[in-house]
């Protein structure tokens, strides 16, 4: 390793941090060829938290790109030693994950399914095929269980190490002992790095500080939103009949997992709540190969487990008792990606006890993405984007730390929702909607109504795989909003303003619709990358010359902020006369949908709200009751309806007028659940699970809204124009299921004649077509192309929980496909 004596004085790129993720990065930025590039470590190398993670590494993740990037990493951790001389410890062993109760059997089952999806190798097993896999568990008490045959283990110091010489072969200087002291930044843009053995200059800076990383990124104003918590596991003395080849066991319905370890066993776990640790800003320096006081009172319910699942741990001793504190966030993903609020900084942090199975994926994630300038594969879900500046409240953290290490063996039950830290943003009408029985649901810390409960029930979600007890409630806000009207409250969705004399060429350039229309007009429209994939689909409203009202999704604020001035800066120049203004907090959004949508609103307003007079896509500030408001004439649920833009400090009075003038008509309250299901019903998408970086308009079937009809260039124009020519490999299409006793919740496989043909992206209860809806993306065998009549031409199933149920596959919309009830 370099000494501190040598620091460079510049760098092309700067880690900072020498665990498995920063060496990670460092190796594959050289190996994409970029080999200035000098990574910090203020103590030596893995010191930090790596050293002391247990190593395992599972393949089969939630969702499809997050397998791949687990598959990579045992694929690079198995070739690292023919390339460096020095073993990553990788060993692959297989898993087993057993179940006490039917409720985790479905989701083994559910996993099986996933795994059968992303081509990876699962087994169902009995308890006694189990216990052949794992003869020193006792399994009388087990329903069943699952076998992984790819899974593995390695030695995180030996893989930091191997990665660290593949970085140093390619170039990278590696720096022990040096602390960094601050990032340097001018402009909003890093410059460098200061250390405390001199300044680095620097035109990218990677912070892979691991729970150092909040700290650091502070430093250039940047917010990584994680905390540490109290992790604990502990190592037994020699037990007969473990050797190094038998499998990683978790017992997540015991909260623990059990990896061997030179004859003995490695037994660690998730406790339902866990202990956070001091406050990002206050942990101690300096902190090397450093552990925690024991808390065996803390580790008991972990302990207990263990004893019931090994017997032989009754009569072995053990060896160490290993208490080290790592970092989590908020969701329990991890943090990757570019940093909205400081130009070439980079980070990836947060990675809540999966980081040694990550790394190698993460890393190479990483590194594409700084050298290519954007990532190459959809990383949504782990995209630093996702939080805000409210995320990074230490309090909150501290709070929320505690229910999010749980989480890693908790059930993961359909529409799951955090308890801790909230209530968190609240809409001005929350109160009304509490005392109205809602069940609040968080997006964005935004607190939703899911649904309303009916007088004398407790608005409370029994979590299960079936139909649920809150589906009766949510069905009658559906049969309101074909039949009648229903009020929402959508105050969460994103809302910015586009300003200035080239807001027009800017949007025209980021958005696959033509724009250029006259003011008070709406137009739906997605956001491209390079790829022709998305990166957001939003509405965009012309509400004067030189200004646009954009309206995007709760979860995406800070990711389309930054698309949106990242482009403008490339395409246009820095200093475009285009502002972006989020005005997110500044309006409540009230929507008013079904077909007497019109009769209630005509009682409060003298504007005239004829098909006539406002069509389709019309968007006009009108008189309600005492307050002026935005209304646009627009619908997510495929009803007659308007979407209301209230100034926050009118927004309760609005409310209150809507529900009073609305009695005659009926009128219900609605949450997220019925719009859910209304969507699926009208093969509406949605960004993040049909609209991701993984797909085009193509295959989405969004064609209509995309100007290629014109000779309007936009962003990513090219490759869709590639695409439809080509075609393509997969294409969206909605589904009824068709007997009404299974429930769907989403993710389930879809199969084309009994062959493996896709995932539903979107399940729920249609209330108006008796049975569960989705959307789905079908592909084809091999690299064959998907079109219509092949589509038309399958038989297909579903599978729900290993049963598999027939299903009606549609490329129209299931209902209303001529979309005469929009036009009222």
């Amino acid at each position: 390793m370099t000494s501190a004596k040598s620091l460079p004085s510049r760098a092309r790129v700067v880690v900072i941090g020498g665990g498995v993720i920063g060496t990670s990065v460092a190796y594959h930025l050289t190996k994409l060829g970029l080999t200035d590039v000098v990574l910090l470590e203020q103590g030596q190398l893995s010191c930090g938290t790596t050293w002391h993670a247990a190593g395992l590494v599972g393949q089969l993740r939630a969702s499809e790109g997050m397998t791949r990037l687990v598959q990579y990493s045992t694929q690079l951790y198995s070739e690292l030693e023919s390339e460096t001389g020095l073993s990553a410890g990788y060993k692959q062993c297989g898993g087993v994950t057993v179940a006490r109760t039917e409720d985790r059997m479905v989701q083994l089952r559910r996993t099986a399914a996933n795994a059968a999806a992303f081509d990876l190798q699962c087994e169902l097993l009995t308890p006694e095929q189990a216990h052949e896999h794992y003869p020193v568990m006792r399994v009388d008490d087990l329903v069943g269980a699952i076998w992984l045959p790819d899974d593995g283990k390695a030695n995180p110091t030996d893989l930091t190490f191997a990665l660290a010489k593949g970085a140093r072969s390619g170039g990278c200087r590696i720096v022990e002992k040096t602390r960094v002291l601050d990032v340097l930044v001018t402009d909003g843009e890093v410059t460098g790095v200061r250390t405390d053995a001199g300044d680095i200059e620097a035109e990218i800076v990677v912070n892979c500080a691991g729970q150092w990383a909040k700290q650091v990124g502070a430093m250039a104003g940047v917010n990584v939103p994680l905390h540490s918590a109290e992790h604990f596991y502990v190592v037994s003395e020699t037990i007969d009949g473990v050797h190094p080849d038998l499998p990683i066991l978790r017992d997540p319905d015991g909260y623990t997992y059990f990896k061997e370890e030179v004859g003995g066993l490695v037994i660690g776990g998730f406790e339902p709540e866990a202990k956070p640790w001091v406050p990002p800003d206050a942990i101690p320096y300096p902190f090397e190969f450093q552990l925690l006081d024991e808390d065996w009172e803390h580790f008991e319910v972990l302990m207990t487990s263990a004893l019931l699942r090994i017997p032989a741990l009754e009569t072995t001793g053990i060896k160490k008792f290993y208490n080290g504190p790592e970092s989590f966030t908020p969701d329990n993903q991890f943090i990757l990606g570019e940093a909205p609020e400081c130009r070439n900084f980079f980070v990836g942090a947060g990675f809540n006890s999966v980081g040694i199975a990550t790394a190698g994926g993460a890393g190479r994630a990483l590194a594409e993405w700084i050298v290519d300038g954007a990532p190459s594969t959809d990383l949504t879900g782990v995209d630093i984007r996702r939080f805000a500046p409210f995320n990074g409240n230490n309090r909150w953290l501290h709070d929320r730390v505690a229910e999010v290490l749980g989480i890693h063996y908790e059930i993961p039950w359909p529409n799951r929702e955090m308890t801790t830290a909230r209530p968190f943003r609240r809409s001005p009408v929350h109160h009304l909607l509490d005392a109205a029985g809602a069940n609040f649901g968080s997006r964005m810390g935004w607190e939703r109504a899911n649904f309303f409960a009916p007088a004398g029930s407790p608005p409370v979600i029994d979590y299960t795989w079936d139909k649920p007890n809150w589906l009766e409630w949510s069905a009658a806000e559906q049969a309101s909003t074909r039949s009648g009207v229903t009020v929402f409250d959508q105050t969460s969705f994103s809302k910015y303003l586009l300003v200035g004399g080239d807001a027009e060429a800017a949007l025209q350039w980021l958005c696959t619709a033509d724009v250029g229309v006259e003011v008070g007009r709406s137009v739906y429209t997605g956001m491209l990358n390079a790829r022709g994939t998305y990166e957001s689909d939003v509405t965009v409203t012309r509400t004067a010359p030189q200004e646009y009202l954009i309206v995007s999704s709760a979860a995406t604020t800070e990711r389309d902020k930054d698309h949106i001035r990242t482009q403008i800066r490339r395409r246009l120049s820095p200093g475009a006369d285009a502002h972006l203004v989020d005005v997110t907090s500044a309006y409540a959004v009230f929507g008013v949908m079904g077909p007497r949508s019109r009769d209630l609103l005509s009682g409060l307003t003298d504007a005239d709200l004829s098909d006539e007079a406002f069509p389709f896509g019309a968007s006009r500030m009108v008189s309600l009751g005492y307050a002026t408001v935005r209304a646009t004439r627009i619908t997510y649920v495929g009803e007659l309806g308007w979407e209301l833009y209230v100034p926050a400090e009118f927004a309760v009075g609005v409310y209150e007028d809507l529900m009073a003038a609305g009695a005659s008509c009926g009128v219900a309250r609605g949450g997220y659940y019925a719009i859910e299901a209304l969507r699926l019903e009208k093969g509406y998408r949605a960004f993040g699970r049909e609209l991701t970086p993984s797909e085009n308009p193509v295959e989405a079937g969004l064609l209509f809204a995309c100007k290629l009809k014109t000779d309007i260039d936009f962003l990513g124009r090219e490759a869709v124009e590639k695409a439809r020519a080509a075609g393509v490999g997969k294409k969206l299409v909605g589904f009824r299921v068709d007997s009404p006793e299974p429930m769907l919740w989403g993710g389930e496989l879809i199969l084309r004649d009994g062959v493996v043909a896709g995932q539903a992206t979107s399940a729920a209860w249609g209330h108006t077509l008796g049975a569960c809806v989705g959307l789905a993306y079908l592909r084809a065998p091999g690299a064959a192309k998907v079109d219509a009549d092949w589509v038309r031409d399958g038989s297909y199933q579903v599978n729900v929980g290993g049963q598999r149920h027939a299903i009606t596959v549609s490329l129209r919309p299931l209902y209303d496909p001529a979309s005469e009830r929009v036009r009222g």
